[in-house]
């Protein structure tokens, strides 16, 4: 029976050549296909080439990379992985003085300094992504709940008692068991005990751990809801009028979006995001699955498409951030009021 994800070097490897090949179909969305493949170079043990391959990410023209702090910090993960802890140092430190606005370079680099041990560094990493990232009196977006999570593995691991943000870490945390229960730095005792009442209660908690994980890995990308700029939509509608009834106009089509957004948020669906569509883009789309542009049934399995080769961004933003529709707004005097 063949295995539904890669298990060996080569399987990896297989994979890589596969996302590789992807990425020069769809050279729109060439980053994150190129970082997947890099991921599995790294699983095969071919961490030189993976790193070519961030390196060649990082040379292209700066108007073509979405995201060059994460790839920075991948690349760092990857090379203090195979001996080149100086390098690695010297771009986790590059991106903490750069300061990005997104939680994911931060947290890939927090990781890299908890696991060769530098927890001091990597709590200074997430505490200052937290003062940056966070807002007092906000919502705590999808993606930065992992930094909190992160920054209060690394304080039990330190010893340190809770403040507000581990509270919160607490508040924020959905699984049976209790956060401090699975940052528990004791808990590894238990793995050499006979008492089977020890022995069950940590398979408990790794049950809860793994199924965090599980939830994580089915969501690999957000749930995500299609827009259209004003150009594209008057586009669409002329080419395929019978979509006028799925958007009617660009005021109709934007307040629909948000509002079937705050419903999801409503019922709890967490990783929410917005995706951005082009006429051509989706023309070859439905091409690609033998149908009709004109068929709303089509848009949103389009939508995902575009969510699973990376192309979301995160909703909402924060009240102070432009807003998604491309109003040049605040967020929080557009469509957040």
């Amino acid at each position: 029976m063949w295995s539904m994800r890669p298990d060996t070097p080569a399987d990896h490897t297989t994979e890589a050549e596969r996302l590789l090949r992807t990425a020069a179909q769809y050279p729109e969305d060439h980053e994150p296909l190129i970082l997947q493949a890099a991921a599995h170079l790294e699983l095969a043990g071919d961490r030189a080439r993976a790193s070519t391959l961030y390196d060649d990410l990082l040379a292209a023209p700066e108007a073509t990379v979405d995201n060059p702090h994460l790839i920075k910090a991948l690349k760092a993960a990857n090379l203090w992985e195979y001996g080149h802890e100086a390098e690695a140092r010297a771009i986790i430190d590059g991106i903490r003085a750069a300061g990005p606005l997104n939680a994911a370079p931060w947290q890939v680099a927090a990781e890299t300094l908890e696991a060769h041990d530098e927890l001091e560094k990597a709590h200074d990493f997430l505490s200052t992504a937290l003062t940056l990232l966070l807002a007092p009196g906000e919502e705590v977006p999808y993606a930065t709940q992992s930094l909190l999570t992160g920054r209060h593995r690394v304080r039990r691991l330190m010893g340190l008692e809770h403040d507000a943000w581990d509270e919160l870490a607490g508040e924020l945390h959905t699984a049976a068991v209790p956060l401090d229960e699975l940052h528990d730095p004791k808990r590894l005792w238990s793995l050499g005990s006979s008492d089977p009442v020890e022995l069950k209660a940590e398979i408990t908690r790794l049950r809860a751990e793994l199924g965090t994980y599980r939830t994580a890995l089915s969501r690999p990308f957000p749930v995500a809801v299609l827009h259209w700029p004003e150009n594209e939509l008057r586009e669409l509608l002329t080419a395929y009028p019978a979509l006028t009834e799925e958007y009617v106009d660009r005021t109709t089509h934007l307040d629909r979006l948000e509002a079937s957004l705050r419903d999801l948020h409503a019922t709890g669906t967490p990783n929410l995001g917005i995706v951005t569509g082009t006429v051509p883009s989706y023309e070859a789309f439905a091409a690609s699955e033998a149908a009709s542009p004109s068929d709303p049934g089509l848009l949103p399995q389009y939508a995902t498409t575009l969510a699973a080769r990376g192309r979301a961004i995160p909703w909402p933003p924060s009240r102070t951030a432009a807003c998604w529709c491309g109003s040049g707004e605040a967020y929080g005097g557009c469509h957040g009021v």
